[in-house]
């Protein structure tokens, strides 16, 4: 009978020796407590407490935390916006006890300063200004947070703004700027391609006429000097130069007349086109002619009677 007694009396002091081991978890402190108070900070590895005197009053983690703020706040230009800003954070393993009972709710704390700071500071800049300065928004609020934090124990590592969200009617609107500036450069850049477009059209198109009017002027240049080579001939056979260009003339004439008939579906009429055109055309060019170095010869002798008056 006083074995069965004693069995449960051994059985809870197995229970009551085993929870006197605990372990700490690498990048942890765990505060002890004795009767309620501070005793001891243990770091990571195996300890013993003594039971039902000391026990475990928390856990504290030395990593590194984050921690994401949103604020909401007016800008100089009357623009409302949206800043989300990260804190990154630990507790220094030296002032465990100062953040452990100094303060109870770290996260409200700094939310409190990373709004005072950032509400302070925005309202000194236009939107524009904002995207900008974002990094000074950013040291202005680690320099405030490492001032007010560091005598709690916490160490600010790193802020952050990382997101910056105007109102939706402001974003709308910034786009349409921005949409309507590379369309204004759109336009720019197609108006100087026209541009250039018509000046390469116009620098072909006179080159091409003077192409043009050089090839009608060797045509011509070749025609006088065929005609001239023709008068000559005519001169030797005893017609003067009068007769042969009247004659030249009318040959061309029926030379025309001949390239007509060969086109079946031409329409052109020529007019005057009666057989005796032909003589009468010879004997009017002839006469305009003879009257024509008349009036040449008239006009030199009275030039040259004027000349031996003076």
């Amino acid at each position: 009978m006083g074995q069965f007694i004693f069995v449960p009396i051994i059985f809870f002091g197995l229970i009551i020796l085993i929870s006197s081991f605990f372990v700490v978890k690498q990048q942890t402190a765990v505060i002890i407590e004795r009767f309620g108070k501070f005793h001891s900070i243990r770091q990571s590895g195996l300890h013993l407490k003594i039971p039902l005197i000391d026990k475990i009053a928390g856990r504290l983690s030395l990593k590194i935390q984050q921690l994401d703020v949103i604020v909401e706040t007016k800008t100089l230009d009357d623009v409302f916006v949206r800043l989300k800003v990260s804190v990154q954070y630990r507790v220094l393993s030296q002032k465990v006890y100062d953040a452990f009972y100094k303060l109870d709710y770290p996260h409200e704390q700094i939310t409190s300063y990373v709004f005072d700071v950032v509400r302070a500071e925005v309202p000194k800049m236009k939107l524009d200004d904002v995207f900008v300065k974002k990094d000074d928004i950013a040291l202005a609020v680690k320099a405030e947070l490492n001032d007010a934090m560091l005598e709690y124990g916490f160490d600010i590592i790193k802020t952050l703004v990382t997101d910056i969200d105007p109102d939706a009617q402001v974003k709308a609107a910034m786009n349409r700027i921005n949409a309507a500036e590379r369309e204004k450069t759109a336009a720019q850049y197609e108006g100087d391609a026209a541009r250039i477009l018509i000046v390469e059209k116009a620098k072909a198109e006179a080159e091409s006429k003077r192409l043009q009017g050089q090839g009608i002027a060797d045509q011509r240049r070749e025609i006088a000097r065929g005609l001239e080579e023709s008068v000559e001939v005519l001169n030797r056979v005893g017609i003067n130069s009068q007769e042969a260009s009247a004659l030249i003339v009318v040959t061309q004439h029926y030379d025309t007349l001949q390239s007509l008939g060969e086109e079946t579906n031409s329409n052109l009429i020529l007019l005057p086109n009666a057989p005796q055109a032909g003589s009468n055309m010879l004997n009017e060019m002839v006469a305009s002619f003879t009257a024509s170095n008349q009036i040449g010869e008239a006009m030199k002798e009275a030039k040259n009677k004027k000349k031996e008056d003076k």
